[in-house]
């Protein structure tokens, strides 16, 4: 008798604005803007445009990465490690709902493998997973250099097509393949995210775009809401 060594589900999570009732990429600039970081007049403007690209669908992965990854390699780790625990407490446990840590406790509590996949990249990420008590987390890696950030991103970003490229890429790692599980499940409120809503065999839209609203519907997909 062969023991079966998958967990019986795949669930996936994305971030901002579906477990968080915000954009934690977009927070992170204002935060450093509000802080003097960042120049208000030349940053917040970008930033506000990126956000509405990301929202239309026409957001330049690329364009947007070297915005948010520059500021990183123009400090020390200490002094951005101090931020973001500061960032964490003021702009993102706020926007932590409680339906939200309840939906992720009860895919962490059963047999399933669970990991939040997002575009956002890993530094600003990876304290909001442990918040959740998620290990697993698939984002936009920032490159390094001897410790230090270099501006610059590594391998495939974590962004429309790319998210189905590094979940396979983690999966891989892990011994697992998509035909292992029983069901898939991804939430996402957003259109960028219909490459991987569509490769999962349940996918669920959580506080929707319209353009992802209207095409669950469609489908008829699930549509839910994490907001209290």
């Amino acid at each position: 008798m062969t023991l079966r060594t998958d967990p019986m589900e795949l669930v996936l999570f994305d971030l901002d604005n579906t477990l968080l009732a915000g954009d934690s990429d977009f927070e992170w600039a204002q935060y450093l803007i509000a802080r003097g970081v960042l120049d208000r007049e030349v940053y917040e403007a970008r930033n506000l445009e990126f956000l509405r690209q990301y929202q239309d669908g026409t957001l330049d992965i690329h364009a947007f990465l070297d915005f948010q990854l520059k500021p990183l390699s123009r400090h020390s780790r200490a002094e951005l490690d101090a931020w973001r625990t500061d960032f964490m407490t003021t702009r993102i446990l706020p926007i932590i709902t409680a339906p939200a840590r309840r939906l992720v406790g009860d895919a962490l509590d059963g047999s399933a493998l669970v990991a939040i996949v997002t575009a956002t990249n890993r530094f600003v990420t990876a304290p909001i997973a442990r918040a959740f008590g998620v290990s697993h987390l698939v984002a936009t890696e920032p490159e390094e250099e001897a410790g230090a950030f270099t501006g610059r991103v590594t391998g495939t970003p974590c962004f429309r097509e790319g998210k189905i490229a590094r979940v396979d890429a983690w999966l891989a790692g892990l011994g697992h393949t998509w035909q292992g599980f029983a069901r898939s499940r991804f939430y996402s409120d957003s259109l960028n995210d219909l490459p991987l809503l569509g490769r999962v065999s349940d996918p669920v839209a959580v506080d929707p775009d319209a353009t992802l609203d209207r095409h669950a519907r469609q489908h008829g997909w699930p549509v839910i809401s994490l907001r209290e």
